[in-house]
């Protein structure tokens, strides 16, 4: 499946975290468009979405990460990957993103939730099938988000602090700001507003003039979700911003620290 890049990077925009849902069922036509992406976006063969069509509650506990509960959302997304693949956090974190940003392109509502003491991966492998070497690593919500935060989500989201970025300036190095092309100014900016856990934005990037290396911060793992992960989603930003500046490029997997370095 070719990136809809256009229609993608709008959405980067537009994506929020949402617990709150109206509890009406997705309508058929658009639950058959997401399951087209889950099953066409898969760009690495050892990551894959799978659509639960039907009530979170027997997956989620009881609170999911800082923002608390998950509130009538109809149905569920899980992103599955194989744990034998070495950079299969990187992978799925890339391929999951695709998936949530096209929801949120259909006017959807998402939560990235991951590690084992936000949701049940067990009960979850059981709905999905997953074979002996594949493992749920995260899950979404999806549904029809209400239409303005709860006061209760507000007040769970601390009135907006963990929709906050960190300037680029601490998380850039490399070449210099004034003689960054186009596309490399897009495509940061589309990285430092990609989500992770408890909005920590574990990533580095290093540049030069024709590439970008995504790095983690520190080793450490926190709340049991990879730093990996979250890097793998900023790699989609950034590459959904490059190819909406008409640039393209490609993705090189490297050793930790370093997450990957696109090159166009």
């Amino acid at each position: 499946m070719e990136i809809p890049f256009s229609r993608w990077h709008a959405a980067i925009r537009l994506r929020r975290s949402r617990r709150r849902y109206d509890s009406i069922p997705l309508d058929p036509s658009q639950l058959g468009q997401l399951q087209e992406v889950c099953t066409r976006f898969r760009p690495y063969p050892e990551a894959r979405a799978e659509i639960i069509p039907e009530s979170p509650d027997r997956v989620l506990r009881g609170v999911a990460g800082s923002y608390g509960k998950v509130k009538g959302s109809p149905s569920l997304i899980a992103f599955i990957g194989d744990i034998n693949e070495r950079y299969v956090n990187e992978k799925i974190g890339y391929t999951g993103e695709g998936v949530i940003l096209e929801a949120t392109a259909m006017g959807l509502g998402t939560c990235w939730v991951g590690g084992s003491m936000f949701f049940r991966r067990g009960r979850a492998e059981s709905i999905v099938g997953t074979s002996k070497n594949e493992r749920v690593f995260a899950v979404t919500p999806v549904g029809y988000a209400v239409k303005d935060f709860s006061a209760e989500e507000r007040v769970q989201t601390a009135f907006g602090m963990f929709h906050r970025r960190k300037p680029l300036s601490e998380m850039v190095y490399g070449l210099a700001k004034k003689e960054w092309p186009d596309w490399i100014k897009a495509a940061l900016e589309a990285a430092r507003l990609a989500p992770s856990a408890i909005n920590r934005q574990p990533w580095q990037f290093y540049v030069e003039p024709d590439n970008i290396t995504i790095s983690v911060d520190s080793p450490l793992l926190e709340w049991g979700i990879s730093k990996r992960l979250d890097c793998g989603i900023a790699m989609l930003h950034i590459e959904v911003a490059a190819l909406d500046c008409g640039v393209k490029g490609r993705w090189e997997l490297l050793k930790a620290p370093h997450v990957a370095r696109f090159t166009v």
